[in-house]
């Protein structure tokens, strides 16, 4: 009875194991996808740039540190780290960006819009 119990808990933790990290798993990319809106010319363009290697683009400076995906058996979604600095103002913004979500965590500053579309 004691072995039986053994292996059933043995089976349990490969269980909780197995479906916790499947459940957290995130796709790397090297390259991120954003939409920046120029406010004064009211046009919008679409940048795709390699990871941690600054671009510039106008008046702003972007530069996103990982760009992940979630896992392709869940809801299609991109999260991308990225800090957007200004000749002016210096950093205007450090953080995560949500495709999905993309009111969360835009950059809304008197100039620009810049969101997140994806990672390839």
């Amino acid at each position: 009875m004691t072995r039986l119990r053994c292996i059933f808990a043995l089976f349990c933790a490969c269980c909780v194991c197995f479906i916790s990290h499947s459940a957290f798993s995130y796709i790397d990319h090297e390259l991120a996808v954003v939409r920046i809106m120029d406010k004064a010319a009211g046009k919008t363009q679409l940048l795709t740039f390699p990871l941690n290697q600054p671009i510039q683009f106008d008046g702003l400076v972007l530069n996103a540190r990982t760009c992940k995906q979630s896992d392709p058996f869940d809801a299609e979604n991109f999260f991308v780290f990225i800090e957007i600095y200004t000749k002016s103002d210096g950093r205007v913004f450090s953080g995560w960006m949500n495709r999905n979500e993309p009111g969360q965590n835009p950059l809304q500053n008197d100039a620009y819009d810049v969101w997140l579309e994806r990672c390839e």
